[in-house]
């Protein structure tokens, strides 16, 4: 089930920042109107698709309409994975200098950013997921530091930084822009495949 056209959907962040920055990657082509609500979800654990699964069906509970929740990882190979999903809570005690120095003992930097969305249209509905995947390293801090780990990530085929790369270039080859890349035509296909869509193309 997707969001009828013009009917806002909620993306779950207190992030203004991450809005704009999710705003800017949908566009104009995305039928629905994203708006944003700071609500406090339950901290859950596990893999990346559990927490983000339990984290929309608690919002969609709380909302009670069409709701979208994001959930980042940063993974570290030499880690085996981790921080993951748990990153927010590395990036808090170590700031992106001490992310990189989790690294010190390792030969192997190289980390993959996942970004995963899940989308509910509202109570008892089932929960979607769309995800994003960019490969890449963790390098000594570079770049403006008001984007959580950005300073600290520099993806495959690049010599900047998440952080030193213009808005426009992040935002094309971003985890966060695979996933919703992903999203959207997801919800242009459901859309457009509506029977009440199809009955307007016809009239």
């Amino acid at each position: 089930m997707a969001v009828p056209p013009g009917r806002s959907v909620v993306f779950v962040t207190g992030n203004t920042k991450k809005l704009e920055e999710v705003i800017q990657i949908l566009g104009d082509k995305f039928a629905s109107k994203v708006v944003s609500k700071k609500i406090d979800l339950p901290e859950y654990q596990g893999e990346p698709d559990e927490i983000s699964i339990q984290k929309c069906k608690e919002a969609a509970q709380q909302i009670d309409g069409p709701v979208i929740v994001e959930d980042t990882c940063l993974c570290f190979r030499a880690l085996g994975g981790l921080p993951g999903p748990y990153i927010k809570w590395f990036l808090d005690k170590l700031q992106p200098e001490g992310l990189y120095k989790l690294l010190a003992g390792f030969d192997d930097k190289s980390a993959w950013a996942l970004c995963t969305f899940a989308f509910c249209a509202g109570k008892d509905e089932p929960v979607h997921l769309f995800r994003g995947k960019t490969e890449g390293k963790i390098v000594e801090p570079r770049g403006p530091p008001d984007f959580g780990w950005d300073p600290c990530f520099q993806p495959d085929g690049y010599d900047k930084t998440y952080a030193e790369m213009p808005k426009a270039m992040k935002n094309s080859i971003s985890h966060r822009y695979r996933a919703l890349a992903a999203m959207s035509e997801h919800f242009s296909q459901t859309y457009n495949s509506s029977p009440e869509n199809k009955k307007k193309q016809e009239d």
